[in-house]
């Protein structure tokens, strides 16, 4: 962590004209406090200008380029903190990574990329813990709610029942919101390199991707085909980001010192309305990827979605909300411990920009200690957390 008194800035927002960072932008618009140093950084002045003319915020501008690693590097050493929205992160985030962890910077971001994750962990973990900075990943509906959920969930079977939850199934929805051309373009790089390198799929499919070196955890059965939740009384299907998620969740345990035990399962389900949609989404997750690894297929769908920069419109975002229910059992006959997320913000970007906001104040603000290293949401200070993200109106409850 750097010496905040020696930095120009205490955050800076890279990719600020993007679609995520103007979301961003308004949310530090609205609650960051009022004495706090920030600025907004992309390539282009005249873009970065006209977001803060239409935020109405007197905060300062940072001209740097993704392809200019001396721009990047000379922005890391200007700030405390640097909050990214700037993917696919594999192909455009590495450089602003390097130069934050050389300079000491605390660093932020909504990545789901979980092959670049590891890149990063392999790359700079080591030298981060070197220079104190504090490199998070999956600041966003990917993975806080998985990764801050688990915590509160066993935080409260130990003071419950002395013990943690040995089974813990999390299931989402309901959900509604939109899609961006920049998680597209991040989707569909993971899809292209996963079909072009063998290496790759294999990496892919290990539990333990985000969690090198230590011992494999057991792996919960997660079937395409529809499941019976039995404690919420609905049916379930395969859920998109579960391969995300539960990478993040095991380097969180890893770092923690598996403070639940290393034989702990835990698996996320999507909540289906009945079984035929159970079915229909289990189907569907079974061959999209089989599909989609057909680059023509790809380049077809390319050419019809959101592009980089773009988004949902603004009465999709209005509209959005998202619930999840992490359900734990401590030994078999036992009452379930259940604990709830709701959230009245579009998943990928209201609710989005609140958490990478909050993630970012706790680190510009001094109220984490975590040492440095790549870290997780819940590694970096789940307590801190879980208290500004719920107070930012993602509400966790254990019920």
């Amino acid at each position: 962590m750097p010496d905040a008194t020696s930095r120009e800035f205490d955050v800076v927002l890279w990719g600020a004209t993007g679609f995520t960072g103007r979301m961003l932008t308004e949310s530090f618009a609205e609650a960051a406090p009022a004495d706090l140093r920030w600025a907004l950084a992309g390539r282009d002045r005249a873009r970065l200008e006209a977001v803060r003319a239409a935020h109405g915020v007197d905060v300062g501008i940072v001209v740097a380029d993704a392809a200019d690693p001396a721009s990047l590097d000379a922005l890391a050493r200007r700030t405390s903190v640097v909050l990214s929205t700037v993917g696919p992160y594999a192909r455009l985030g590495t450089p602003l990574v390097a130069a934050c962890v050389e300079a000491g910077s605390d660093y932020a971001d909504v990545t789901g990329e979980t092959l670049w994750m590891r890149a990063s962990i392999d790359a700079f973990h080591a030298r981060a813990q070197e220079t104190g900075a504090r490199i998070v990943h999956a600041c966003g509906f990917d993975s806080v709610p998985s990764d801050l959920g688990l915590w509160l969930l066993q935080s409260a079977a130990m003071e419950r029942y002395g013990r943690p939850c040995t089974h813990v199934e999390h299931v989402f929805g309901p959900m509604s919101g939109g899609i961006g051309g920049g998680t597209i373009a991040s989707a569909f790089g993971v899809l292209e390199t996963a079909a072009a390198d063998p290496g790759s799929r294999r990496a892919l499919a290990d539990p333990d991707l985000l969690a090198p070196g230590v011992r494999p955890a057991p792996v919960a059965a997660d079937p395409w085909w529809p499941q019976r939740q039995r404690s919420l009384a609905c049916w379930t299907a395969p859920f998109p980001m579960a391969r995300v998620n539960t990478r993040v969740v095991r380097r969180s345990r890893a770092l923690l010192g598996e403070p639940w035990g290393a034989d702990l399962t835990y698996r996320e389900r999507l909540r289906a309305s009945h079984w035929p949609g159970a079915l229909a989404i289990g189907a569907a997750s079974a061959l999209a990827p089989v599909a989609l690894a057909w680059a023509p297929l790809r380049r077809w769908l390319e050419r019809r979605l959101p592009s980089a920069g773009e988004g949902p419109d603004a009465a999709t975002l209005a509209n959005g909300s998202f619930q999840s229910t992490i359900v734990g059992h401590v030994a078999d006959g036992e009452s379930p411990l259940i604990v709830e997320i709701v959230s009245p913000f579009d998943p990928g970007y209201g609710a989005t920009a609140r958490m990478l906001r909050e993630a970012g104040l706790a680190l510009a603000l001094g109220e984490v200690s975590a040492a440095g290293g790549v870290h997780t949401p819940a590694s970096l200070g789940a307590a801190r957390l879980l208290e500004r993200i719920d107070a930012a109106g993602v509400r966790f409850t254990v019920v």
